[in-house]
């Protein structure tokens, strides 16, 4: 393929507006203003460099933990200035990392609508591609809305078909029972595209996979242990997947991919309810949240005094948390000791 027309072909998705998980992100003014992706220093050991080009965190936290000591291996994380996957487009810069790289890993979302268009343009005929919700199967679950919870509001264009099929809940990695999954099918694509250092791969996502099983058990006990089993998010919700792989209940006031950012009076007062009734102590969100809607639903229960929690769903993680020492693990292990905080 000709790399006038690969170049070409980026601009057009790059100009273009997407839409994903309900929601609808503006196209960038000025291109050379964004940050650019966060990417790994990797030395040029055996003559040529393994690019692996990841869109979120969680994958590319996973990548490096596989990796480890092999500086041979060159990690690029395209979400790393803070927009989260339901408002994330690509670059021309980006969709050209995507089409020469040796390995490319995104969720396979609505949110991911662009993917294909990208991938269209591939120069690298042997590149492995991982789609997290194919890899991951029927394990995938669809958005459901629970009592009190506000849907979206979609209005069909002129012509277009009232259903499209299931929309999927797209945040699979907030399941560390899933991650162990995802861990190794990223260690067979890279022992694929790097032979000489499969076996390295494998051993890696081995012992990374147990502190995961490890910490997946510490989350049950937690469960187990606690004399509250039901969470309630002022907020929109990604944690479902956490939520069933331990048998908590929930009530939130908008999915986890909702756009949504004011909640209805019925909402309100239906959650404010629910803490009264339920006795619950804490009141959720997730990060970066400006609290206003917590602060309501807390401002109009009976006792005023329930407790703003936050859960990281690591869907805005920066490059700088990145250089600070942010990892996969260590955000879950710190979303646990809140989970026990409020589930006693």
């Amino acid at each position: 393929m000709k790399t006038k027309n690969l170049i070409m072909a980026a601009m057009v998705i790059t100009i273009s507006l997407f839409t994903g998980c309900g929601q609808t992100s503006k196209a960038p003014t000025d291109v050379a203003e964004e940050t650019p992706a966060v990417e790994s220093t990797a030395t040029d050991v055996n003559g040529e460099s393994i690019s692996v080009v990841t869109t979120i965190f969680p994958e590319y936290d996973w990548v490096r933990q596989i990796a480890g000591d092999n500086a041979n291996v060159d990690i690029t994380m395209l979400l790393d200035n803070g927009v989260d996957l339901h408002s994330y487009q690509p670059t021309a810069e980006d969709i050209m990392k995507i089409a020469t790289c040796d390995v490319f890993i995104y969720v396979g979302g609505e949110s991911d609508e662009w993917v294909e268009d990208a991938l269209a343009e591939a120069v690298n005929s042997d590149m492995q591609v991982i789609n997290l919700l194919d890899t991951l199967g029927d394990k995938v679950r669809e958005e459901e809305l629970v009592e009190g919870m506000e849907g979206e509001e979609e209005e069909a264009e002129e012509g277009e078909e009232e259903a499209e099929g299931p929309e999927y809940d797209e945040h699979v990695w907030l399941s560390l029972e899933n991650s162990q999954l995802l861990v190794e099918a990223i260690a067979k694509a890279l022992g694929t595209v790097d032979t000489a250092n499969a076996d390295t791969y494998t051993s890696n996502a081995l012992a990374y996979n147990e502190k995961l099983k490890a910490l997946d058990e510490q989350y049950k006990a937690t469960v187990d242990g606690a004399s509250v089993n039901t969470i309630l998010f002022g907020d929109r919700f990604p944690f479902r997947y956490l939520v069933d792989d331990y048998g908590l209940n929930y009530y939130a006031a908008f999915v986890g991919c909702s756009a949504e950012t004011e909640a209805s009076f019925e909402t309100i007062q239906f959650l404010s309810a629910k803490v009264d009734e339920l006795g619950l102590k804490t009141v959720f969100t997730i990060e970066n949240s400006d609290q206003k809607i917590a602060e309501t639903i807390i401002a109009n229960t009976d006792s005023k005094d329930a407790k703003i929690l936050s859960l990281d769903s690591m869907q805005s993680t920066t490059s700088e948390d990145v250089a600070a020492g942010a990892t996969y693990l260590g955000i879950m292990e710190e979303n646990l000791k809140v989970l026990e905080e409020a589930l006693k």
